[in-house]
């Protein structure tokens, strides 16, 4: 089976591979079609949807997926967000959200700055790639849960709707 992702980055490559491991797994670029930084729920969702989309038409693959990260308010506090979208050759359509967490008033500030998230981190911790590694969701958990370990929990979620729905 083909699975196509819609990133060229290397962690949510790698994150669909550890799912399909027994399948043909191929990062494409394609665009979100939402803000570099998205600052809701919805929106996060619709570039991960938007991904998904592209990349399941433009090579014909079995399987499109799209993973998205963004910021969500919640009051007057910031939160970490991503979502997942899979849609198939029928098109299919399944989403799935993952963990959050609360980001500091710091993280805030600089991406109400305008700045996106991947670079704040960099600046946050004075490393390069934060996104492409841990992401914020590793640095603020102290190791406990990696980016990557969010989106193969994502892309598990999205995988088992896709496999009980081919039950029916």
């Amino acid at each position: 089976m083909k699975v196509y992702i819609g990133s060229q980055n290397p962690t949510k490559i790698n994150s669909v591979k550890k799912v399909f491991s027994e399948d043909e797994v191929i990062g494409v670029d394609v665009e979100s079609k939402v803000s570099a930084q998205p600052f809701s729920d919805e929106e996060t969702l619709e570039g991960a949807i938007n991904r998904a989309r592209e990349s399941v038409t433009m090579k014909k693959a079995d399987l499109g997926i799209g993973l998205e990260g963004g910021v969500m308010e919640i009051g007057e506090d910031l939160y970490l967000c991503n979502w997942g979208a899979l849609i198939d050759r029928k098109e299919n359509l399944y989403t799935a959200s993952g963990a959050r967490i609360r980001l500091p008033d710091q993280i805030k500030q600089g991406l109400e700055k305008g700045l996106e998230l991947g670079e704040v981190m960099d600046q946050f911790t004075e490393k390069e790639n934060v996104r492409k590694n841990e992401g914020a969701i590793g640095i603020f958990t102290y190791g406990e849960i990696e980016r990557a370990e969010m989106f193969i929990h994502i892309v598990k979620l999205l995988t088992g709707q896709w496999r009980y729905d081919q039950l029916q």
